[in-house]
């Protein structure tokens, strides 16, 4: 394939299966972010990367929020939220996490392509991305453009961009408040 053709291919991809996430499901994760007394972000791999680059957008909009495995990460409590982004909703660590949530009194939050999980099972807010997920086996998307997890991980960085969006209309940020943020130890 050409490049053009690939890049008409991916946007197509990309197309279909974020036109597949239902609207309610955006708009309760908004309500669970926007009424948590703190944010925790957890996720493996490149989509733990998508998640900690939200957790990032979610300080410049003013939320307290925290990166679970980062050495400044307090305990978890009740009126928490914890959001993890797991395509497979199965990964081995994330689901240790079930528990301690539980316990704590804090709630769970999912992005997930995989919406028969352990870890779907156990939250109480969750986003489905309808994606091939090469771990939980074919799915959606099996004849994608993107290997590997990649469709999935393309369409959480969006879903995370379209919430950075809907949550800076809702909580009235601005850009200038939200620069004023931006680390300056660079």
């Amino acid at each position: 394939m050409e490049t053009h053709d690939l890049f008409e291919a991916m946007l197509g991809d990309l197309r279909t299966t974020l036109d597949a996430v239902a609207p309610a499901q955006i708009e309760a994760l908004q309500e669970a972010l926007i009424s948590a007394r703190r944010i925790f972000i957890a996720g493996k791999g490149r989509t733990g990367l998508n998640m900690r680059a939200f957790a990032m957008r979610l300080m410049h909009l003013g939320l307290h929020v925290h990166v679970v495995d980062d050495v400044t990460t307090p305990a978890i409590g009740s009126g928490d939220l914890l959001l993890i982004g797991s395509s497979s909703g199965r990964t081995g660590s994330l689901l240790t996490y079930i528990e301690t949530v539980q316990q704590a009194g804090a709630s769970l939050a999912l992005i997930t392509g995989n919406r028969e999980s352990a870890l779907a099972a156990a939250a109480a807010t969750l986003v489905t991305i309808p994606a091939t997920n090469f771990k939980a086996g074919r799915g959606r998307g099996d004849d994608s453009v993107f290997v590997m997890g990649g469709l999935f991980e393309q369409c959480l960085s969006l879903l995370c961009d379209l919430m950075v969006l809907r949550l800076k209309a809702a909580l009235k940020a601005t850009e200038p408040e939200m620069d004023a943020r931006h680390a300056n130890l660079e």
